[in-house]
């Protein structure tokens, strides 16, 4: 008598992300990564750049919260000026958050 084996299908693995602004986790894909290289911190929105990196969602408010201190917490470092100034800039590309409440509903 044989024995059939079942075939079932792998889940595949999914990398969480905590976000520093609010501490939800999500996907490591819906998040943006903040990553410090050397002296520098910058965006790193491939996600492969070298460095230690702390994630962030794409909402305004979650940028405010990092920048404030969660992110340099993180990231083990002082925020410079100019590494703040470019944080900033990009944060300023980010969506209002009225919008993206307004989508959800």
């Amino acid at each position: 008598m044989k024995v059939k084996k079942k075939t079932t299908q792998r889940v595949k693995h999914v990398p969480q992300r905590t976000c520093v602004g609010c501490r939800e986790i999500l996907s490591k894909r819906q998040m943006i990564r903040v990553v410090r290289t050397g002296e520098r911190v910058r965006v790193d929105l491939t996600g492969k750049l070298a460095g230690r990196g702390a994630y962030l969602h794409d909402r305004l408010s979650c940028w405010v919260r990092g920048l404030k201190g969660a992110l340099a917490h993180a990231l083990k470092t002082e925020l410079s000026h100019e590494d703040r100034a470019r944080l900033e800039e990009f944060m300023n590309t980010l969506p209002a958050e009225a919008e993206d409440e307004k989508q959800a509903l």
